[in-house]
C-alpha cells in the first residue's frame, strides 16, 4: 500500500557545543523541515508499524521528556572516568612532565565538586552525580594527582591480579564470553566449535602464566591466546566447512606451552 509519512528530520552535528546546537535545532523549526509529507509504498506490516511510530511522536511531550531525563542525571546519574592516571604527573620521570595534564584535571575537578554544566539537553548540576575514577597506576599512583582532586575521591580500591580460577569463570560465566563469540563466529562459516572443560582450564592456566612471565595485561590475554589456537581454523574455514570441531587440551598445549614458556617470543605475540 502506498501511506503518507513525515519526512524525518535531517540529523545534526551532536559534537558542537550546546549553544550551536540550539541554534541548529532552531533552524530545523524554522525550515519546519518535520511537517513534510512523503508517500511511501510499503507493505501492510510495515505501514502499520511507521504510522505507530508517528501517532506515539505526536502524543509524546517532549519538553517533559527531557526534564525527567536532566533530573533523573542530576539524582541518579554515575559518571565513570576511566584512565585518570594518564593525567597524574609521575615525579619519578621529569622529562614527561607535561603541565597539559595538570590543567586537564583543574579542569575535572569543578565538574566533580558540583557545578552546572551545559549540555545540549540543558543544563545540568553535577553536586549529586556518582563520580568513580579508575586507573592502572603502572607509570604514576593517585598520590602524583593534585590533591584537590584526590580529595573528591575519598574511597580507594585497589583490585588483585587476575588468577587463574577468575580467568576460568570470565570464560565460562560471562554474557558475553570470548568462547560463545568464536562459536557464533564459525557458525555463520557452518563450522560447529566446542571447547572441553580441560582446554577451558588449559587456556585460563596458559593465559595467567604469561601475564606473570610479560606484562600483566589481565583478561585481555585471553583474547591473544584463544586467537593464537584458533588462528589456523580462523584462516582456513574452507577446509573446516560442515565439520564439528572440538578444542582439546592437547590442541591448546600445542599452539601455547612453548611459546608461553619462551618469554621472548611470548612477549610480541601474546
Amino acid at each position: 500500500i502506498e501511506i503518507d509519512i513525515s519526512k524525518k528530520a535531517p540529523i545534526g552535528d551532536d559534537n558542537l557545543p550546546p549553544d550551536m546546537i540550539k541554534v541548529q535545532e532552531s533552524i530545523f523549526k524554522v525550515l519546519n523541515v518535520t511537517q513534510d509529507k512523503i508517500k511511501k509504498e510499503m507493505s501492510v506490516r510495515e505501514a502499520k508499524e511507521a504510522l505507530m511510530y508517528e501517532a506515539t511522536e505526536s502524543v509524546l511531550d517532549a519538553e517533559s521528556i527531557r526534564a525527567e531525563g536532566l533530573r533523573r542525571a542530576e539524582q541518579n546519574g554515575v559518571i565513570f572516568i576511566d584512565e585518570i592516571d594518564k593525567v597524574a604527573i609521575s615525579n619519578k620521570d621529569s622529562s614527561r612532565h607535561d603541565p597539559s595534564k595538570e590543567g586537564v584535571q583543574r579542569d575535572l575537578l569543578p565538574i566533580v565538586e558540583g557545578s552546572v554544566v551545559n549540555t545540549k539537553y540543558g543544563q545540568i548540576k553535577t553536586d549529586y552525580i556518582l563520580f568513580i575514577a579508575a586507573g592502572a597506576f603502572h607509570v604514576s599512583k593517585p598520590s602524583d594527582l593534585i590533591p584537590e582532586l584526590q580529595g573528591r575521591f575519598p574511597l580507594r580500591v585497589e583490585l588483585s591480579t587476575l588468577d587463574e580460577e577468575s580467568l576460568y569463570q570470565i570464560l565460562t560465566q560471562t554474557k558475553s564470553s570470548l568462547l560463545r563469540q568464536y562459536q557464533l563466529l564459525l557458525e555463520t562459516e557452518n563450522i560447529r566449535l566446542e571447547f572441553s572443560d580441560e582446554a577451558i582450564r588449559e587456556l585460563a592456566r596458559l593465559s595467567h602464566n604469561a601475564n606473570q612471565r610479560t606484562e600483566d595485561i589481565g583478561a585481555r590475554r585471553l583474547h591473544t591466546t584463544i586467537e593464537h589456537v584458533l588462528e589456523d581454523i580462523s584462516f582456513n574455514v574452507d577446509e573446516y566447512q560442515g565439520k564439528e570441531i572440538e578444542v582439546n587440551v592437547e590442541m591448546v598445549r600445542e599452539a601455547l606451552a612453548d611459546l608461553v614458556e619462551n618469554v621472548d617470543l611470548a612477549r610480541y605475540i601474546l
